[in-house]
């Protein structure tokens, strides 16, 4: 056993039961040894919660680089929605992880500021400077995290049109928002 396969393994557990589920005391029932066994590997229950945030983070980051390349504009904003929802969606348990409030040493080691720096340079082709570029990449993390979020919880489910009918059209906005953005 290594850390990193108590990660993996934890991050797994997370999307099958759901992050809040994950203790290191159901990630030794999955490998089927005793708790202390692990406690080698990992800290505690919150040592491995930030783990399996951090792996989440570096999976995103690295999707979202591989959607962003060569993209500019509606269709970088696009690509950028499109990986997180598409992530929540595949791995939802990992996607809660993401969310996960980490100390200020750890976030700023961690690939968040990958995302914040991939969403800039979808932004500078909207010609944003700061401090609006600021103000912008807290809209679209708004926009992509609520939306995410309420969709998996089912908070649009009861009315028509279907999300995916409803996606497009917010990217739309955002997209013309971003093209129109307010002066102060």
């Amino acid at each position: 056993m290594t850390t990193e396969r108590l990660t993996r393994a934890g991050a797994e557990l997370a999307d099958e039961v759901g992050f809040d589920q994950v203790t290191v005391s159901a990630l030794a029932r999955r490998f089927d040894v005793q708790v202390a066994s692990l406690y080698s590997h990992l800290k505690n229950s919150q040592d491995l919660r930030t783990r399996i945030a951090l792996l989440a983070l570096d999976e995103l980051a690295v999707r979202a680089a591989d959607a962003l390349a060569g993209r500019a504009g509606r269709d970088a904003l696009a690509a950028l929605g499109n990986v997180y929802r598409d992530y929540a969606r595949v791995h939802p348990g990992r996607w809660a992880a993401a969310q996960l409030r980490l100390d200020p040493e750890t976030a700023a080691a961690s690939a968040g500021r990958r995302h914040a720096e991939l969403t800039r340079a979808i932004l500078r082709g909207y010609q944003l400077t700061e401090p609006d570029q600021t103000h912008a990449v807290r809209l679209l993390g708004s926009v992509f995290h609520g939306y995410v979020s309420l969709e998996a919880g089912g908070g649009f489910s009861h009315s028509a049109p279907d999300t995916e009918e409803t996606w497009p059209r917010v990217l739309d906005a955002l997209d013309a928002l971003l093209r129109n953005w307010p002066a102060p």
